[in-house]
């Protein structure tokens, strides 16, 4: 691939918004293929959800395809209520009965087209739904939920005893399990619930998830003033392939486990697809390098599909690309959005340069993502610091840095760089690396690291400034948490506060770029 790479070739275009009355015809469609044989919704009570509760009717478009749907209402938790009578509380589907200033979100219904599903597209739409609750300082989250696997066993088994071995990890079921493990609590079982429902034999489970950050006694609505992101970086062991799928099964397994864990982010190290040298036939190392970069569409196709099946960020390690005949090494970052964005290594190593003939990229980017500003930076990149000045001064809280050292010395460099650009610009900075060996692969034979996330050094954050870290050269993960709205205040009121110390007037950091450049 020797023409510039157009990433809109493989993205796709995932969006999380409102139902509209134009979405009718789709959900009737989505409804006969999820529940057949039951009742469907009619134009009328699509209407009247509108007109009651619209920002309670959500749906996923996937490249302008209703994907996904679910419906809510919000009404005043009762005891006496009949909530095993979903027409009771569903007002027969029209919800008239939704009270604007109620406690309790409940969620009537929830679909996911048989074409998009394994896409955790359900998981999106219960977050949804949980952000809504807090928006809105609402007790609960409330589910009359089906057991559509109860038919299969009910000749042995009542509704009881199933739901029971569901709850302990004994049955599947492709409703109850995907609530549980979206945080819902059974609560209790409710028979005749949709008597329709033969999958179900009528039954559904009661189910609630509740609201943490709810405030009973405040009459404004909350604010949480912690913004938690979840980081899984992965520590990745390089071992000779005998396929690009060989390669793709073994980066889905962390994968999926990032997405198990409910990870917002997953690192990858540098130089990642290098694996892929070992199925090339020898030859001359640029030749090799080039040949991985024939991969770049399965690469770019791979990842972006998992980050939108595993509703994770993706920092896809680096791979080498080729555009114009020149060869770079370059890092992609899939959006569980859909979106594809590219840093290149703005600094090449003096090894990179002579042994693969690798070209610098020439500009530093900050990324949106739905977590806010990141940046990426490759390995050597971090060692200089003035382009994490620029990166956070465009935004950027979150610096992934995947890397690739082949002795401890080279690790160190990395590492402590990477430990100093928290401290000089109120940021974390997240660093994975590859363990490992391949055998008879020139310039990617042996490989040392240990993957980490750092924090700034002061009080509020961890004792030496690691939030989390891997054993050194072992295969595994670290998933941690980092509060956003920490860094905001250290920023502003920490010990020390390098970002506005600095003596502008002895010295600045200017970048030049197509528009001229700017002074930092």
């Amino acid at each position: 691939m020797t023409q510039p790479i157009d990433l809109s070739e493989f993205e796709q275009n995932i969006v999380l918004r409102q139902l509209t009355l134009e979405d009718f015809p789709a959900i009737n469609e989505m409804q006969s293929l999820c529940f057949p044989g039951m009742e469907q919704w009619s134009l009328e009570q699509i209407e009247s959800q509108l007109k009651h509760f619209p920002e309670g009717q959500l749906g996923i478009e996937i490249d302008g395809r209703l994907a996904a749907s679910s419906s809510s209402v919000v009404l005043d938790y009762d005891p006496g209520l009949k909530w095993h009578d979903w027409h009771v509380v569903a007002d027969k589907g029209f919800i008239r009965n939704h009270r604007p200033k109620g406690d309790t979100l409940y969620g009537l219904e929830i679909m996911v087209h048989p074409d998009f599903r394994g896409m955790k597209l359900s998981r999106r739409l219960y977050d949804a739904r949980k952000e809504l609750c807090r928006e809105k300082n609402l007790m609960r989250f409330m589910v009359g939920g089906r057991i559509p696997g109860y038919h299969k066993h009910a000749d042995r088994l009542t509704a009881r005893e199933y739901i029971d071995k569901v709850v302990e990890r004994a049955i599947y079921d492709p409703v109850l399990t995907a609530q549980m493990a979206n945080g819902f609590a059974v609560k209790g079982i409710t028979p005749n619930y949709l008597p329709s429902d033969t999958q179900s034999c009528g039954y559904a489970t009661y189910l609630e998830w509740a609201n943490l950050d709810y405030q009973p006694t405040s009459s404004r609505r909350s604010h949480n003033a912690v913004e938690m992101t979840r980081l899984c970086v992965v520590q990745y062991e390089m071992r000779a392939v005998e396929s690009f799928d060989d390669f793709a099964r073994q980066c889905e397994f962390f994968l999926d486990t990032a997405s198990d864990y409910q990870s917002d982010f997953v690192l990858f190290p540098e130089f990642v697809t290098n694996q892929l040298l070992s199925i090339i036939p020898p030859g001359r190392p640029g030749e090799a390098a080039r040949s991985v970069a024939g991969y770049t569409p399965q690469y770019l196709d791979f990842f972006n599909s998992a980050a939108i099946k595993y509703n994770v960020n993706v920092i896809g390690g680096s791979h080498f690309v080729v555009e114009n005949d020149k060869l770079y090494n370059a890092s992609f970052l899939f959006g569980r959005d859909g979106s594809i964005c590219r840093q290149d290594k703005i600094h090449v190593t003096p090894n990179e340069r002579r042994w693969w003939g690798v070209s610098p990229g020439n500009k530093q980017e900050v990324f949106e993502t739905d977590c806010g500003e990141v940046a990426i930076q490759i390995c050597y990149d971090i060692e200089f610091p003035e382009l994490t000045r620029a990166a956070a001064a465009g935004g950027a809280r979150i610096i992934f840095v995947p890397f690739d050292t082949d002795t401890r010395h080279g690790y160190l460099r990395v590492r402590h760089c990477a430990q100093a650009r928290c401290i000089e610009n109120h940021v974390y900075t997240a660093i994975a690396g590859c363990t490992g060996n391949l055998p008879f692969v020139d310039n990617a034979d042996i490989h040392y690291a240990q993957s980490g996330i750092f924090t700034p050094a002061d009080t509020e954050f961890a004792r030496d400034a690691i939030a989390a870290e891997c054993n050194p050269n072992v295969e595994t993960v670290i998933i941690h948490d980092l509060d956003l709205e920490m860094l905001r205040r250290h920023r502003e009121t920490g010990s020390v506060r390098n970002w506005h110390d600095r003596r502008t007037d002895l010295y600045r950091v200017v970048f030049k770029n197509e528009t001229g450049g700017f002074e930092i």
